[in-house]
């Protein structure tokens, strides 16, 4: 098993954490998206209260280690691989909760080309253990506004991970895999299990709309998110997501395959 320091190493060598690719300019434009409200950044979140730009930018820094000095307006942003670290015992520890008790799981990712391998081997993991890994609403068609207007995108299931394809699309796993912030793909994966009857997942695993708008509806929800998005941390601060990792969420696929295995082996579930 890989130690913290190797671990430490690999992230900062990969640009996960520490100087990471995410710009400044674009995290602090979406910190002030997150204040008015904006649904674009929302990400399904209905924030209890209020966030101000300055208490947005403060939560950051708290949870990724980003500057918390307004002034610094640009360059390449920062996350404290230590926090992520600390993030991914805990990540670890929540999937070992659900093993243990042998519950439902709903996996689920808006970025398929860089994060569906991390996903997939949970998923894997997960099930080896005795944990449900659950694929309703698979084939529907979800509606998701974009900034070329509203795509109609095929929900798929690849290696037991929910993502979103577009229509027409075959091929290899992933391909046509649609990037995506939006909460409606999850809606309509719960929707469909409960109208079924069940079972409904006791956590999702995922990142963006999958983790917001699951935690929005009451189910435990934890995930990964970038220095940029700041709904996924705002939702763990009023006690609606369980765990967030703060890491690049965007870097080659390959990057992540020790970050998953590291959470594997801290869960029990290496093989």
């Amino acid at each position: 098993m890989w130690g913290t320091g190797e671990l430490r190493a690999h992230l900062i060598e990969a640009r996960l954490a520490g100087t990471i690719a995410t710009a400044r300019e674009k995290s602090l434009g979406r910190y002030r998206l997150f204040a008015a409200r904006d649904p674009r950044v929302l990400l399904g979140l209905d924030p209890e209260r209020d966030w101000s730009f300055g208490e947005v930018l403060r939560l950051m820094g708290q949870k990724c280690g980003v500057s918390v000095d307004p002034a610094r307006t640009s360059g390449p942003d920062v996350i404290d691989p230590d926090r992520t670290i600390a993030a991914l015992d805990r990540f670890a520890e929540r999937i070992g909760e659900a093993v243990g008790r042998g519950a439902p799981v709903l996996l689920g990712t808006g970025h398929p080309h860089p994060l569906l391998g991390f996903y997939a081997a949970l998923a894997d993991g997960l099930s080896a253990a005795g944990c449900p890994v659950l694929t309703p609403a698979y084939g529907s068609r979800v509606d998701i506004a974009t900034r070329f207007g509203v795509r109609t995108g095929i929900l798929d299931y690849v290696r037991g991970v929910a993502m979103m394809r577009e229509a027409g699309v075959r091929g290899a796993p992933g391909a046509g895999g649609v990037h995506t912030h939006s909460p409606l793909p999850v809606r309509a994966v719960l929707g469909a299990a409960a109208e079924a009857g069940g079972p409904l997942p006791e956590l999702v695993i995922g990142d963006h709309g999958w983790v917001c708008g699951a935690g929005q509806l009451g189910i435990g929800a934890i995930g990964l998110a970038d220095a940029d998005d700041p709904a996924p941390f705002v939702g763990q601060a009023e006690g609606r997501v369980l765990e967030v990792v703060p890491l690049d969420d965007g870097a080659q696929a390959a990057s992540y395959r020790l970050l998953v295995r590291y959470v594997l082996n801290r869960a029990d579930l290496s093989r």
